[in-house]
């Protein structure tokens, strides 16, 4: 059967901010600039999902885009929609970059995948104008 990439959008909400804690406040400042904002700040992320796998002869198949949106909200969305990614989501350990950001993302849901499926791509758009890619690895 062919192989054929799909691709599922999502949508959410979070604060978050940039720093590390062993440094002062005008290391932080110098290096996040004003995403080192000690009252936070927010951003509406938008999370592309592209999974692989051989078409289903019965279903034509990859994947049903419902199934992956169910998997992508109980393993991500649920967990930070409207969520402090520094204080409220607990395997978001590092310093929530947009770039470790997508990490985390991709070790949610890389697991929760069924048989076959192969998550090829994350693209996490945090602006319009900024966005990061990941293929694993």
């Amino acid at each position: 059967m062919p192989r054929v990439s799909v691709t599922r959008r999502v949508h959410f909400s979070a604060a978050h901010r940039l720093y590390r804690p062993g440094w002062s406040e005008e290391k932080n400042r110098e290096v996040f600039g004003e995403c080192a904002n000690p009252n936070w700040h927010g951003h509406n992320y938008e999370l592309d999902v592209t999974v692989e796998g051989e078409l289903d002869g019965e279903t034509g198949y990859v994947l049903d885009l419902k199934r992956l949106r169910d998997v992508v909200h109980a393993s991500v969305v649920r967990d930070v929609d409207h969520r402090n990614l520094n204080l409220d989501v607990d395997w978001m350990s590092e310093n929530p970059t947009t770039e470790n950001l997508v990490v985390a993302i991709w070790e949610r849901i890389r697991p929760r995948l069924p048989e076959g499926v192969e998550l090829k791509r994350l693209v996490l758009r945090e602006t319009p104008r900024n966005y990061v890619e990941y293929e694993g690895g």
